[in-house]
């Protein structure tokens, strides 16, 4: 009995060994040709790699999925990357505080390595936008701008209170690039335009209207900080009763 069963497992044993050589010989061939580009980083991720395990790995994670310090940056984008370190709202200090609008804590250079190297952690996300606000429509942008963000920036884009503590800042300090990356990823409790709600023609037309009040919103008077028609109207009626009482009364008195 033990006979015929010799060669029967020798052959078996040989069909094994040849499938394993040869899921060996694939799985070699496979490795030879892979992209060599997804293992080596480049000079500009390899430097935001250096810069973000000192300064963002603590609160956002070695892999960028976040912590309990600190959210995941996976799907985040370059857009909300580079929006908030231009801006200096990151890296914090403390987690717990809240993130406002202060000198950049990285170069330039700095800025782009790690945003280079956080597209390649963590995919996913809008992109930095490519802006023109030189072609934009003025006429329009100054409509789109009174109908989407005057309710919470001001009419002069001076910022305003939106309730619960929560401001909306003026947008006289950012760069039209900043904006842009703000209106596509919305940050804070302001919501995000993607491009079907705002075509990229209607966000240079927004940007290139901003532009404009920066240099002529102040025409007309003492502008009162751009805080709107209406009340900059009431100011104006309430002062200038004001005057007109004052005069009434020394008239009146003298008399």
């Amino acid at each position: 009995m033990s006979a015929p069963r010799r060669p029967r497992e020798a052959r078996l044993l040989a069909r094994l060994v040849r499938g394993g050589l040869l899921l060996a010989l694939l799985g070699q061939l496979a490795w030879s040709f892979r992209p060599s580009s997804s293992q080596a980083l480049t000079a500009d991720e390899s430097l935001g790699r250096e810069l973000y395990l000192a300064s963002c790995s603590t609160c956002h994670g070695i892999d960028g999925a976040g912590t309990e310090l600190g959210p995941s940056l996976r799907g985040a984008g370059p857009a909300a990357v580079h929006f908030v370190l231009s801006t200096g709202r990151m890296p914090l200090a403390n987690p717990g505080d809240q993130p406002v609008r202060q000198a950049p804590a990285f170069s330039e250079r700095e800025i782009a390595a790690l945003v280079a190297y956080v597209r390649r952690l963590a995919p996913g996300g809008p992109e930095i936008p490519t802006i023109d606000p030189a072609t934009g429509d003025l006429a329009r942008g100054a409509q789109l701008y009174l109908d989407s963000c005057a309710a919470c920036h001001g009419a002069g884009a001076s910022g305003d209170s939106i309730g619960g503590g929560r401001i909306a800042p003026a947008l006289d300090r950012a760069t039209p690039l900043e904006i842009a990356e703000a209106v596509r990823i919305g940050p804070g409790t302001m919501p995000a335009f993607g491009e079907r709600g705002l075509s990229p023609a209607d966000l240079d037309a927004i940007l290139a209207y901003l532009l404009w009040l920066r240099e002529n919103g102040s025409r007309g008077g003492l502008q009162l900080g751009r805080v709107g028609a209406v009340a900059e109207g009431l100011v104006a009626i309430v002062v200038g009763l004001g005057l007109i009482v004052l005069v009434i009364r020394l008239t009146g008195a003298r008399a």
